[in-house]
């Protein structure tokens, strides 16, 4: 089934990536996405989408082109609708003005059906991006604060620094994990990326050489595997694990061995990941500096993203192919 997804904006390539769980990425647009999948129902697993959408076709972001796109579609509903537009930024601009409530009318008359803006059973929405306009049928909307109430300082144990469940859950899917596998973070700290992998019905797997973190990770979620283990030497077997997500240590407060530079940290805990890791399989790591040159050496970088977390700190996120 053909899909269109209304992204969210807080960063440029991290939304679009996140969608291959999903699908094939078909066409692309800022804030927009077209894309092929199997399972509509997998959408509902997106951390950093908006709106998902049963695509009903496209044209260019003008009311003259979207009214024929309306006359040949030529739908008929007995159920009660509304119609909605988004203006991305960039969808209009002074060479091709639009106003949003335009398309909203335009909708309204052309639909064959009875309008309710109050209490609509179905929603079509255009988006206008950049220079296409996309039509499509509301399937679902997502609740942005759905993930505040398992951020950080909500849990049991909590510890500075961690990363938010809207992060982890959108690394879990670029990882491209699936229900019932293996998920490992070989730094798994409180446990942030395991309580999202379970969420998702996979298999979470975590270790740390903090007792501290082990002890506390326990109390937010029971249902791991955890281990108290140096992740530059796994008590795992080769080619054990189906996926890897995790957060690297950096700064003076992590808990690694005082003979470790984080070079040397990284490159060993890299080898041990592709040793765990199935053939084909992927390993999304994030760091807080560029490590491409030391990762490039064992895997086969597929991505790289960066996210700007606060004025002092950029998260490098590698997605890595065995």
């Amino acid at each position: 089934m053909k899909l269109l997804f209304e992204l969210s904006g807080e960063n440029p390539t991290l939304p679009f990536s996140e969608l291959g769980c999903v699908g094939t990425l078909l066409d692309q647009r800022l804030q927009v996405a077209v894309v092929e999948a199997p399972d509509p129902q997998e959408a509902r697993r997106l951390a950093m989408t908006h709106v998902v959408l049963e695509y009903l076709g496209e044209c260019e972001p003008n009311l003259l082109s979207f009214r024929h796109l309306l006359e040949d579609l030529a739908i008929k509903t007995s159920r009660p609708f509304a119609g909605r537009a988004k203006k991305v930024h960039g969808g209009c601009n002074e060479r091709n003005p639009c106003s949003q409530k335009e398309f909203e009318r335009m909708i309204g008359t052309l639909v064959d059906g009875p309008v309710s803006l109050d209490n609509p059973e179905v929603e079509y929405r255009a988006i206008l991006s950049e220079d296409r306009c996309y039509f499509g049928r509301v399937l679902c909307s997502f609740d942005r604060g759905s993930f505040d109430h398992r951020n950080p300082g909500k849990r049991d144990f909590f510890h500075p620094g961690v990363m938010m469940p809207r992060m982890a859950r959108t690394l879990v899917n670029i990882a491209q994990a699936r229900t019932g596998e293996i998920l490992l973070d070989p730094f798994s700290g409180t446990g942030g990326i395991l309580i999202e992998a379970d969420l998702l019905g996979m298999h979470p797997v975590g270790s740390d050489f903090d007792p501290l973190m082990i002890q506390g990770s326990t109390k937010n979620i029971r249902s791991a595997s955890l281990m108290l283990a140096d992740a530059t030497h796994l008590p795992l077997s080769d080619h054990s694990i189906d996926t890897v997500v995790t957060d690297f240590p950096y700064g003076q407060s992590v808990c690694i061995r005082k003979t470790d530079s984080m070079d040397q940290l990284y490159l060993a805990s890299l080898q041990e990941i592709r040793r765990v890791l199935k053939p084909g399989r992927r390993a999304v790591v994030v760091t807080h500096r560029d490590i491409s040159a030391i990762a490039a050496g064992v895997m086969t970088i597929l991505e790289q993203h960066d996210q700007r977390v606060h004025k002092s700190l950029t998260r490098r996120v590698l997605v890595l192919g065995h």
